[in-house]
């Protein structure tokens, strides 16, 4: 690849100098450390009047999780760039302790909001410093009216730490241990670390994804052991917390936390599950122009045709660029400064985490994005999927702390809409046939992932969860729930299946959002609900776009998805309306290639 005009590494300076021995990093924890003392003082003094004690606490409340962001984005950006910067490992453990005792001070906080009496409460918020955060406060005081007594929320938030928490971060250090082995055109053979072996995987040929799959399922079945240790003591401790509690689904969480009911879940899956025989005809027509009898797992996202291209990082900046203006100026401004101010860590070198992400620092009103680029056409899309998450938090930053707190599956709306304005406008504008079918097929390619590759993980975890409340779940019985899930989600499309893929991803391992899964493909039907709004309306919805991403962090989706759309979400319709808008490409991908 050629030198990029655009730094292919970010800037994390800019937030403190210094990295991971950052003095400045160190004067921002101590700050909020004790600002987190200040909260527990006001929160134990019963000499204040109830309104004053409430809006005075809030106000500390929203200082502190703005700086807190920025600080666990901070060394979130540290950990991921360098996965044996051992300093950012202890710094990492250090905000997590912080964050545990934020969470005590919150039990209490939340427990000063659930005793005030329902008059008393509805006038408090009407008016005054409560008004503009109403949503955040009431949604709070309900869900603590569900949770332990305040001291033992808290115990369980300090034992957390080193225990919860402790086993996400052992599968950190397993996959910064992994190393994989790449044989290259002479023979030559070179270690790759997680992340730049992941990318050989979608190689535009066959042998090379053969061989890196192969390497890819050997290296995670040697780690599996340790995976499957760290998995099963991180589901122990939910389920535990769960039974404590008194719930019983282990939906329950992830569902409030997306603010999302179970009748919207089912209705997506039901209108999903219609669909999938299309997918399942591109997915046998896909074989046949590979020359294979049945896709095994590593062929699903290999490219066809002109879409094994290589493109520079410039290249792909460009084109993003310029199809985002053809929706949103706007849009298309704040991403040329992403990509100018080094916004982006793209570099494709070793020591790297695998996958990408974005992550906010609300302080600074800045975002920063994490990926490998290697030049790939999924690797444009993975940009601009960032960069639609960066966009949301950008149109939100003069919302106050608590307004800011929008759940994953909207998060993904946002992103899943910037790529669908990137990949629908190239097809579009593409005149060269065979160039049309590599980008419809890219396109398709987001289907097959959000309707099948999650759909794996929504049952492999829930079945997961089930097997673990008799007890520790080993790997070979692991192995055989994710084939059994693949197997059902792909609906037998597949060949060679991926046994190992619970060892390999990162999501099941994420600690501060359980069921890392099912709120991307909300994110990505919803996205396709709004988009064909967008089409319909012309530039004058770009702003109507932004009314509803800066709503998303105060109202459930049902309610957003009725105030902005006008359409109900626990009902099929509108569901199975957006699988027929992102299907529909599949009759036109038969048609090219029959």
């Amino acid at each position: 690849m050629t030198t990029s005009n655009y730094p292919l590494r970010w800037d994390l300076e800019t937030f403190y100098e210094g990295g991971s021995n950052s003095a400045a990093f160190a004067s921002e924890l101590a700050g909020i450390e004790k600002d987190v003392s200040e909260l527990d003082r006001l929160l134990s003094d019963s000499s204040l009047e109830l309104k004053n004690k409430i809006e005075d606490t809030t106000a500390v409340l929203q200082s502190v999780l703005i700086r807190l962001r920025e600080s666990e984005s901070f060394v979130e950006c540290l950990q991921a760039q360098n996965m044996k910067d051992s300093a950012a490992n202890g710094l990492s453990d250090r905000v997590k302790t912080i964050s545990a005792k934020l969470l005590g001070a919150l039990t209490r906080y939340d427990n000063e909001l659930r005793q005030i009496e329902d008059d008393k409460w509805a006038a408090m918020i009407a008016d005054g410093a409560l008004e503009e955060v109403a949503f955040s406060l009431s949604e709070r005081r309900e869900l603590a009216k569900e949770k332990l007594a305040p001291e033992l929320e808290a115990l369980a938030g300090d034992l957390a730490v080193d225990g919860y928490h402790g086993w996400g971060a052992l599968y950190d250090l397993i996959v910064s241990r992994t190393k994989f082995t790449d044989i290259g055109e002479n023979g030559e053979e070179k270690v790759l670390s997680a992340g730049q072996m992941f990318n050989r995987l979608s190689d535009g040929d066959r042998s090379v994804r053969i061989r890196a799959f192969a390497e890819w399922e050997r290296e995670w079945g040697d780690a599996a052991e340790l995976c499957a240790d760290a998995l099963n003591r991180l589901a122990g401790f939910r389920l535990k917390l769960y039974g404590k509690r008194g719930w019983e689904s282990v939906l329950k969480e992830p569902l409030s936390i997306n603010r999302m009911s179970e009748a919207t879940f089912n209705a997506m899956w039901s209108a999903i599950n219609e669909g999938k025989p299309k997918l399942v005809r591109y997915l046998e027509r896909k074989a046949k122009l590979l020359g294979v009898e049945k896709l095994d797992w590593h062929d699903v996202s290999a490219p066809l045709g002109s879409s094994a291209r290589t493109i520079s990082f410039d290249q792909g900046a460009k084109f993003i660029v310029e199809q985002f203006r053809k929706f949103s100026p706007d849009m298309a401004d704040f991403s040329e400064v992403a990509f100018r101010d080094g916004w982006i860590e793209a570099e494709d070198r070793a020591g790297k985490r695998p996958g990408g992400f974005c992550t906010s620092f609300p302080k600074s009103r800045q975002t920063r994005i994490f990926m490998t680029y290697s030049g790939t056409a999924d690797n444009v899309s993975t940009l601009a999927h960032e960069l639609g998450h960066a966009y949301h938090q950008y149109v939100m930053d003069d919302l106050p702390a608590l307004s800011q707190e929008y759940a994953m599956n909207v998060a993904e709306t946002a992103s899943t809409f910037a790529e669908l304005i990137v990949s629908d406008s190239a097809m579009k504008a593409a005149v060269d046939q065979e160039e049309k079918l590599g980008l419809l097929e890219d396109k398709i390619q987001n289907a097959v992932a959000f309707f099948m590759n999650i759909h794996a993980r929504v049952l492999f975890e829930t079945r997961f969860y089930d097997e673990r409340k008799n007890g520790i779940v080993p790997v070979e019985k692991l192995n055989s729930l994710m084939e059994e899930a693949q197997r059902e989600a792909y609906s037998g499309a597949l060949g060679e299946l991926h046994p190992h893929f619970w060892a390999s991803k990162l999501h099941f391992y994420i600690t501060s959002v359980p069921f890392y899964n099912f709120p991307y493909t909300f994110g990505y039907l919803f996205s396709a609900g709004i988009y064909a709004r967008a089409i319909q309306e012309g530039p004058a919805f770009a702003d109507r776009y932004v009314q509803l991403l800066r709503d998303t962090g105060r109202m459930t989706v049902e309610e957003l998805a009725q105030k902005h759309l006008g359409v109900n979400l626990e009902e099929a319709d509108f569901w199975r309306e957006a699988v027929e808008l992102t299907t529909k490409d599949i009759d036109l991908f038969l048609e090219l290639t029959e």
